[in-house]
């Protein structure tokens, strides 16, 4: 027989009652179950837990430890149990590069004001799916280069039927070159200039392929698979990469700086959850999330900001 929640109850309600009677008042069941379950804890711990005098019920040495640990179980599965029920507790949300960039200490301050109750966790998952679907999150921020991707379960992108989607905001496209590239003199580049260059591209979760350029004028493309690796080679000299604006204010690194390419569509970003099991606090995170996009009002992402986005507007869980 193994320890059971019961066990560890009947004790701490014995110590805290101050005896085998009223222990057997607070749980609801008979002196002698209260005795049997007592004894049950130690045949199965192989200690003595209490010493009964005339008076009062005494703690051995390892009852006094095996209380102190009992305690503290006892509370962790009342804590489990409370969130199991209320989802409330605790959030996560996942991304795979820089969830949503220049407005993610403003979410986590204003989500703390708005929900105390709800302690919330950014936790970065190189991806596909920002870590929702290895269970490491409840929500995810993601960024695809085209819809098309989406319904490309095969590649690990979205399964509509497991996962629902909102688009929460634009961001604009910014290529990142190292700072003594010629091209770093210019404000702003188009899709040609990068054409006859080395595309570092991350083909689980990054934002820009090929796919962006016309047949025959696409770049050369070197594969990484971190934005750690990303930044490196292109600090080097040897690659380029086109990247959402988020990137600009989350992974700043010497010798690399960052153009504005005016020509290429936004990208943009989505919010996915479990179709079958959402958070309860999820749609509060959209319409947070859809606020901050929405109420940017930089003149450089102006547009990135309040461009209208594919399928409805920011903020809106997409129907099907």
């Amino acid at each position: 027989m193994d320890v059971e929640l019961r066990h560890l109850r009947c004790l701490i309600a014995i110590v805290d009652s101050g005896g085998f009677t009223d222990a057997a008042l607070d749980l609801g069941i008979s002196q002698p179950a209260v005795s049997r379950t007592l004894a049950a804890l130690e045949d199965v711990l192989g200690v003595r837990l209490l010493r009964r005098t005339s008076r009062e019920v005494v703690l051995t040495a390892a009852g006094v430890r095996v209380l102190a640990r009992a305690r503290r179980v006892v509370a962790e599965v009342e804590d489990l149990a409370r969130e199991a029920k209320t989802g409330r507790g605790r959030l996560r949300i996942g991304h795979a590069w820089a969830a949503i960039g220049e407005h993610t200490l403003e979410f986590q301050r204003r989500w703390t004001e708005r929900h105390p109750d709800v302690s919330l966790h950014l936790v970065r998952t190189n991806s596909p799916t920002g870590g929702l679907a290895e269970g490491a999150c409840d929500l995810a921020v993601v960024r695809t280069p085209s819809d098309t991707v989406w319904p490309d379960t095969a590649a690990g992108r979205f399964d509509a039927k497991r996962f629902d989607r909102a688009v929460v905001g634009l961001e604009s496209r910014y290529c990142a070159l190292a700072a003594d590239d010629p091209m770093a003199r210019r404000r702003q580049l188009r899709l040609d200039d990068l054409s006859d260059r080395t595309l570092a591209v991350d083909p689980r979760t990054g934002t820009t392929t090929p796919e962006l350029w016309p047949v025959g004028s696409r770049p050369r493309v070197e594969e990484i698979h971190d934005v750690d690796d990303w930044l490196a080679v292109i600090g080097t000299g040897r690659c380029v990469g086109v990247t959402a604006e988020s990137t600009l204010t989350q992974y700043r690194r010497p010798g690399i700086v960052f153009r504005r390419v005016r020509d290429a569509p936004p990208i943009p970003v989505w919010l996915i959850w479990w179709r079958d099991d959402p958070h309860p606090a999820t749609q509060d995170v959209v319409g947070l999330m859809a606020e901050l996009y929405r109420d940017n009002t930089t003149p450089t992402r102006r547009g990135a900001g309040r461009a209208a986005p594919p399928e409805g507007q920011p903020g809106q869980p997409e129907t099907r």
